[in-house]
Parts: C-alpha cells; sequence; structure tokens
C-alpha cells in the first residue's frame, strides 16, 4: 500500500486525518524528550527513535481498545499515520521502493510483537511478577542494542507503569477529540530514596 493510499484511507475516517494527527504529534512529542535519551539511555539513532515512538503508541492504542466499540476507527487511523509516517522517513533517507515497502513491513510486524509484549506484561495480576516480565520486554525491545544500567531498566518499568495508569484516567471524549496527555518522565526506580 502507497503512503497515499494509507493517506486517503485515513481522510475518510469518520474521526478525520486531524484527530489521528493531534493523537500521533503527541505521541512523537513525548518520545523525543531528550530525557528519554539522556537519563534514560535509550539508544538516540533511528531504531531508539522508533523503539519510543512504539512504547508511546502502544500505550495510546492500549488505551483506545479499551473502548473499542467507540475508537476503533481511530486506533486504525493513528496506526495508520504512524506506518506511513515511518515510511515517508525512510523514503527521506534515500531508501528505494523496495527497502522501504521491506523495512515496512518488518516494523509493522515488531511493532504488533511489542504491542503484544508490553500488554501481556502490564495485564498480570502479581504486581513483582509484572515488574520482572515488563523489565525482560524492555531490555529485549528497547535496550536490545544498548548497554544500560539496571536503574534505567527499571526506571523504565516505572515510566511505563505510570503512563499506563495515567492513560487509563484520561477520558475516551478527550482521546475522540485528539487529546492525550502525557506524563513527564521522572528518572525513579524502585529503591531509589
Amino acid at each position: 500500500m502507497s503512503i497515499f493510499s494509507t493517506l486517503k484511507k485515513i481522510f475518510k475516517s469518520p474521526y478525520g486525518h486531524k484527530t489521528a494527527t493531534q493523537l500521533y504529534v503527541s505521541i512523537v512529542s513525548q518520545s523525543r524528550l531528550p530525557i528519554l535519551y539522556v537519563d534514560f539511555q535509550v539508544a538516540d539513532t533511528m531504531d531508539g527513535r522508533f523503539d519510543m515512538v512504539a512504547l508511546h503508541a502502544a500505550l495510546v492504542l492500549r488505551r483506545l481498545r479499551a473502548e473499542a466499540d467507540q475508537t476503533d476507527q481511530l486506533a486504525q487511523a493513528v496506526f495508520d499515520l504512524m506506518f506511513a509516517d515511518m515510511d515517508q522517513n525512510l523514503r527521506e533517507l534515500s531508501i528505494g521502493d523496495t527497502g522501504v515497502s521491506k523495512r515496512i513491513q518488518k516494523m509493522v510486524s515488531g511493532f504488533y510483537g511489542r504491542m503484544k509484549a508490553y500488554d501481556l506484561a502490564i495485564d498480570l495480576t502479581d504486581k513483582s511478577q509484572q515488574r520482572v516480565d515488563l523489565k525482560k520486554v524492555i531490555i529485549r525491545n528497547i535496550y536490545r542494542q544498548t548497554i544500560m544500567s539496571d536503574n534505567s531498566v527499571d526506571a523504565m518499568a516505572s515510566y511505563i507503569l505510570n503512563q499506563e495508569k495515567n492513560l487509563q484516567k484520561q477520558t475516551i471524549d478527550n482521546l475522540l477529540d485528539g487529546r492525550v496527555v502525557f506524563l513527564a518522565p521522572v528518572y525513579e526506580f524502585e529503591g531509589a530514596e
């Protein structure tokens, strides 16, 4: 599917591109915060930036899926816009059509895998096991090519769990209007005073 057919599909959404764009811009803005790359030690690379967009998109889409009867089309529009943006970014790097298509397919597959892994860890009711599993997911998906401290992994787990709670408190009406509020990242970890 070309970027134009994807965008055309988004424009036909009853939520229009404006709502999906507002949510996606918020996702990208949060994903680009310098603290994530400096204090949390996420690699400031194309992969690291994708990992941060994927994380925040997964959390927002998780919230939208909780009210799927009202938000299904909006969630799809955000997803489509995210990968149309990824497609455009790759093209700006002068990657050819075949290369872009293969990379986008790999990114989509990776995103679905991350989303499922985050969901499985976050949904655990045993809070200590939840944190253990989430830290494994974080190491595998965010820090896979990075040398990081245990404190950074733990701080990222706290950040994700706090962000999840924050998003669950936000009304669907606000999300349907394209408004999402993320918590500011705070570098805190278990055992910190």
